[in-house]
């Protein structure tokens, strides 16, 4: 293998990178329009534009990524995690263009990808599920008709999803036609397949993952677990390995159940089998056929680079190892997310004025952006993942503490002072945590929003570096230019840059009565028609933003006097939305 495409961006693709640097492989980045001056288009040996900033235009544009795979003389394809990781078709294209997959097999993907089918595997190969259907929804009626069986909550779950994504829980009947046309249509945004079922919901339950490796000689190995419990809007804000509390012998079950899910599906590559634990017994939810945003705890856990072995499996070479090595000491991810938790974890996209990374012991920072780098709406909103690692959970606890203070962040709100705030909870210090513990048992409404520092005023650029491209490949040029003089005054200064105004939000009300937009967006339904009423605390319409769908409630009881928007409208941050009297 000569050189690796990397269909992917951001702190995935500089990962991937690193990898194949440490190997000798040559890499080839692709990038957006928005993503010209990323990071990841910079580390790369060389650089290619696949489009514009819409990700369907771009990151998930098969025949110009293919086409940039064939120009560059590629050798192989990493798709990341996200956009294309797991989609079988573009692992086939990519196979049937004569390059390497690094990724499972075609087959194994369609088969995990498609939740509905992976449990059916799941069940035929002797691995228990939560209780759910096997086959797709076509109304709400059928979620009432499983509720009827097994009682609420229920979880409305997209057939090609994971991650959360197209996730709806569904507590009160009264609720169940919305999230049921919920749950469709973020499937549909994210998956490009509207297909849902439904599965009983497990109050009070632990998330657990098993990481696994597998080859094409015959191999398989477990490489322990993790818990990734602590997450708001069905998505992960903390993993941590190994998952406190498990025994010896229900980490070995939970191995044992993951493995042999892997053989059934004929996997190669790495993999995750996520369950979740309940009265002590391990249920399957899903498989990642794909690298995880959290490989990174496993890594430090058990000394082993995943994203190398992915390259390794998928040049034909057997496993560095052939059983599970010894763990040392502990490790905990915390996703430094662009996410105002005072605000419900709602996005907060923008410009990082201010970007400084912690360090120290025991500190690794897996990034993809600089000072001045833009978290975009169009993309997903992580930053960066602080992992710490110790030689034991309370040391790196202590340690986290410190490195997440060190962690300085402007422009944006993060969500570094929600995990401060956790890193205090007693019931999260014990180990005793679920699923439900960040949404039901913390409050974040008092934390403070990050504060905008001003860029220094006063500093020397003389050498320039200009961002070209030719027949669609990204050249960076270095120049030298004139200094700007102060007038009068003969001084060197740098063109003067204001830093981003941050405004309180509140609920996404601006001025009594106005209710206004938390948050660039689009708006994809809403509620109630001008001239109707509404009580305090009513869903008046639905954001979505960064594919992540926000509800607008209503803060005064009042009549809709005016309506400024329609479904498909895309609104700024402060967008008046409706007005109530």
């Amino acid at each position: 293998m000569e050189s690796i495409l990397i269909a992917n961006r951001g702190e995935i693709a500089v990962r991937i990178i690193r990898a194949a640097r440490d190997l000798g492989i040559r890499t080839i980045a692709i990038y957006s329009e928005l993503d010209r001056d990323a990071v990841h288009t910079a580390m790369a040996d060389e650089a290619w534009n696949v489009g514009t900033a819409p990700a369907a235009d771009s990151y998930l544009n098969v025949d110009r990524i293919l086409e940039v795979a064939r120009e560059s003389e590629a050798s192989a394809v990493h798709p990341g995690y996200g956009f294309l990781a797991e989609n079988a078709g573009f692992a086939q294209r990519v196979i049937d263009a004569g390059l390497i997959w690094i990724g499972p097999p075609p087959a194994a993907i369609n088969m995990m990808g498609d939740k509905i089918e992976s449990r059916r595997a799941a069940e035929a190969a002797g691995v228990p599920g939560v209780p759910g259907t096997n086959e797709p929804l076509t109304s709400a009626s059928q979620v009432a008709d499983f509720a009827a069986e097994y009682g609420f909550p229920v979880a409305i779950k997209a057939s090609a999803g994971g991650g959360g994504r197209g996730l709806k829980v569904v507590r009160d009947p009264d609720r169940l036609e919305d999230a049921f046309e919920a749950a469709a249509r973020e499937a549909e945004a994210w998956f490009g397949n509207p297909a849902v079922y439904v599965e009983k919901y497990l109050e009070d339950a632990r998330h657990i993952e098993a990481q696994v490796l597998f080859d094409s000689h015959g191999n398989g190995v477990f490489l322990g677990e993790r818990d990734c419990s602590m997450q708001r809007r069905h998505q992960k804000l903390i993993e941590e390995c190994p998952a406190p509390g498990l025994t010896d012998d229900e980490r070995s079950h939970v191995g044992e159940l993951a493995l042999a899910l892997g053989h059934a599906a004929d996997y190669e590559s790495v993999g995750t089998v996520e369950f979740l634990y309940s009265g002590g017994e391990f249920y399957f939810l899903e498989m990642n056929t794909r690298i995880q945003v959290e490989h990174t705890v496993t890594e430090e856990v058990f000394g082993v680079d995943l994203v190398t072995e992915q390259i390794r499996v998928a040049n034909g070479e057997e496993l560095s190892m052939t059983t599970t090595p010894q763990p040392i000491g502990h490790a905990i991810e915390f996703r430094i997310n662009a996410e105002d938790p005072s605000q419900g974890f709602s996005p907060s996209p923008g410009t990082l004025v201010k970007y400084t990374e912690p360090g120290g012991p025991g500190i690794r920072v897996d990034s993809g952006v600089v000072q001045g780098s833009e978290i975009s709406q169009y993309y997903d909103n992580m930053i960066a993942k602080l992992i710490v690692t110790g030689k034991n959970r309370d040391e790196v606890i202590h340690r986290a503490q410190r490195a997440l203070r060190e962690f300085e962040i402007g422009g944006v709100d993060t969500t570094i002072p929600a995990h401060l705030a956790i890193l205090t909870n007693e019931e999260f210090l014990e180990g005793r945590v679920s699923t439900r513990l960040v949404e039901d048992g913390l409050d974040f409404s008092h934390l403070e929003r990050t504060t905008a520092p001003t860029l220094p005023e006063d500093e020397e650029l003389s050498e320039r570096n200009l961002t070209v491209e030719v027949g669609g490949r990204r050249f960076t040029v270095k120049y030298w230019a004139k200094v700007m003089t102060a007038p009068g005054s003969g001084k060197r200064v740098a063109p003067r840059r204001k830093a981003p105004k941050l405004s309180k939000r509140a609920g996404g009300s601006s001025g009594e009565g106005v209710v206004s937009a938390p948050m660039q967006g689009t708006i994809v339904k809403i509620h109630k028609k001008a001239g109707e009423s509404v009580d305090a605390g009513d869903p008046v319409c639905v954001l979505e933003a960064m594919k992540m769908e926000n509800e607008i409630k209503a803060e005064i009881s009042g009549e809709i006097v005016e309506l400024k928007v329609q479904v498909g409208d895309t609104v700024s941050s402060g967008s008046p939305l409706m007005i109530i009297r």
